[in-house]
């Protein structure tokens, strides 16, 4: 609901506009979520730290996170400075390249509250304060850049791009490190894909068309396609140009007109 109600508040409280084409593509980005929980994949069981710590040390992953660490300090020490201000997907890719290690934490602290709340030493092992950490930095560092692009751009734009890019990385992170998606069904992989794609239109309509002023009332006029009517040109409008042309066209009647 990130999306639609960013967009419609926005436009109340902010004063942005939100046509026709916006709303229809708020209501794409409901729809194509809705598919995407319909089809998505269940959680690979993960119960104890010992077995996330497993997980967190795979090769596939240690790569994983290493390639967005880098990404992300290009985009914060290089592209920011120069871009942040005028590119909208500089904040954000930030914010939801972050994001993948925001979730990871949280994924690991919420078996750790489970295994403290079942008399598990939990405070005891190391994972648990490096997912702490984890969690404190990466939740700062996406507040921090998201409330400058807010500064800078339009919110309903804002949010329905960090979404899409956001849940990107999180779908990317999910099955990297839980590998959620072995299990699947082929139609179930089709659907996730289809409702992602349907987010992906809804978020294109909402932000291409933001400045056409595209309502239920005037979508007649929009679509009507004016032609202009043919003008009919008599014999005296031809004389005109062939006496203004530095070459008289060869196929075109002299007409000599006397006034008396």
């Amino acid at each position: 609901f990130s999306v639609p109600c960013s967009a419609i508040l926005s436009s109340y409280l902010l004063g942005e506009r939100l046509n026709l084409l916006g709303k229809l593509g708020c209501l794409l980005s409901l729809v194509g979520s809705t598919v995407m929980v319909i089809h998505a994949p269940e959680d690979e069981e993960v119960t104890t730290l010992e077995e996330m710590t497993s997980k967190l040390k795979e090769p596939g992953f240690l790569a994983y996170a290493a390639i967005l660490l880098a990404l992300c300090f290009l985009l914060i020490f290089y592209l920011a400075p120069r871009y942040g201000q005028s590119n909208i997907l500089v904040y954000l890719t930030i914010c939801s390249v972050i994001g993948a290690f925001s979730v990871s934490s949280v994924k690991g602290l919420g078996i750790a509250i489970k295994g403290f709340f079942a008399g598990q030493p939990v405070l005891q092992h190391p994972l648990t304060w490096i997912l702490v950490i984890t969690l404190v930095a990466s939740i700062t560092t996406q507040i921090n850049y998201l409330n400058k692009s807010l500064d800078i751009f339009n919110t309903s734009l804002v949010f329905p791009i960090y979404y899409v890019l956001f849940t990107t990385i999180v779908i990317t992170t999910s099955i990297i490190l839980f590998k959620e998606w072995v299990a699947m069904t082929v139609v179930d992989i089709i659907g996730t894909v289809c409702g992602f794609l349907t987010i992906i239109l809804g978020v294109f309509l909402l932000h291409a068309f933001k400045d056409i002023d595209v309502s239920l009332g005037n979508l007649p006029q929009v679509l009507q396609n004016e032609q202009p009517a043919p003008v009919t040109r008599d014999d005296k409008n031809i004389l005109i140009e062939v006496d203004n042309s530095s070459i008289a066209p060869e196929d075109k009647p002299k007409v000599f007109m006397l006034c008396t």
